[in-house]
């Protein structure tokens, strides 16, 4: 079944999460809406509890990530990891 685009604008279908850091090892995390790729272990778990938060965040709206607007999407982010 092929959903109709939304009529009111873009969506947000997922985010890219990419660590610069690096210490020698390659890591990798596939999430609904995330693909966390590179960073040191603790760049990469961080990452991973930003994904918790903001999948967490998600389900208190009771939407969908493709329901919510780019910007209510983003503010979710920012609120799932306030320090940058």
């Amino acid at each position: 079944m092929r959903r109709k685009p939304r009529p009111d604008g873009p969506e947000v279908v997922g985010f890219l999460g990419i660590g610069l850091d690096a210490d020698g090892h390659r890591r990798v995390t596939e999430a609904d809406h995330f693909l966390l790729v590179g960073g040191s272990a603790e760049t990469h778990e961080r990452m991973q509890e930003t994904v918790v938060k903001f999948e967490e965040a998600l389900d208190k709206t009771g939407k969908r990530l493709r329901d919510v607007s780019p910007e209510e999407a983003a503010e979710l982010l920012r609120e799932a990891h306030p320090n940058g």
